[in-house]
């Protein structure tokens, strides 16, 4: 990394919590500071009522975002499916109401904000919701096995997937800061297209990336995913328009 580190705000997927991100630190490049941000609801916060409204919840993190990054000149975000939108609109939040320059924006596993995601799991009875959930993500926790701790994760769980399935956009208005998508190749809850839509939400460069896997891939790529992060973040790799090429570890981009 540069001598002028960016730290990553990392956002995680529906019913994770920032422990997901926290052990990714050990794969981290040196150099590469990662900084995953906690929602009510789960882990240390297990006690706090889950957001079901990403506005409500980019509202709440915002302050939290900024003490985690305080004494750098530059941030970057990174989220996964739901993360990914609570990430953009977090950029989108800081673009606007802070003097705080983003240096980049990565989303993955997620169409683009206009395509959205129609309701589809968030109302059906708990049986049906899990059974769901695990058909549209391709992964299904294992702490989910446990009827003690399915109890205790799966309030939080439905609030974040209401969430996911109920966001709008609150604006048309592009953010100023480079966006990567990254996809796993295999999706099948995300199509090429829904991903390569998120080309509409930056007046900077764009990036699109496929890593190998379907839609929960970085629960094994973390690897590929941090190297890829570096080095666009360090500027070894090229951020270029939608047409470029990138070429990065265990990833490909264009």
């Amino acid at each position: 990394m540069t001598s002028d580190p960016v730290p990553v705000l990392c956002l995680p997927y529906a019913g994770a919590g920032a422990g997901f991100f926290r052990k990714w630190r050990q794969s981290a490049p040196a150099g590469l500071l990662l900084e995953p941000l906690q929602l009510p609801g789960r882990e240390e916060r297990t006690d706090e009522e889950p957001h079901r409204d990403v506005a409500r919840a980019v509202h709440a993190l915002l302050p939290e975002a900024l003490d985690a990054v305080r004494g750098y000149s530059r941030v970057a975000v990174f989220g996964h499916s739901l993360g990914a939108i609570l990430a953009y609109e977090l950029a989108r939040a800081l673009e606007e109401r802070t003097e705080l320059p983003v240096a980049h924006v990565f989303v993955s596993g997620s169409p683009a904000p206009e395509r959205g995601r129609a309701p589809q799991a968030a109302a059906l009875d708990d049986a049906e919701f899990l059974a769901r959930v695990e058909e549209l993500a391709g992964y299904r926790h294992p702490a989910l096995e446990s009827a003690e701790f399915r109890e205790l994760l799966l309030p939080t769980l439905r609030a974040d997937v209401a969430m996911h399935e109920s966001y709008r956009p609150p604006s048309d208005e592009p953010v100023e800061a480079p966006v990567t998508c990254l996809r796993g190749a295999d999706d099948v809850l995300v199509t090429e297209q829904d991903a390569r839509e998120w080309h509409t939400t930056t007046s900077g460069p764009f990036t699109y990336a496929e890593v190998p896997g379907g839609h929960m891939y970085l629960a094994d790529a973390a690897p590929q995913v941090l190297g890829l992060v570096a080095a666009t973040l360090e500027g070894t790799g090229r951020q270029p328009t939608v047409s470029g090429r990138f070429t990065g570890p265990g990833a490909t981009c264009d």
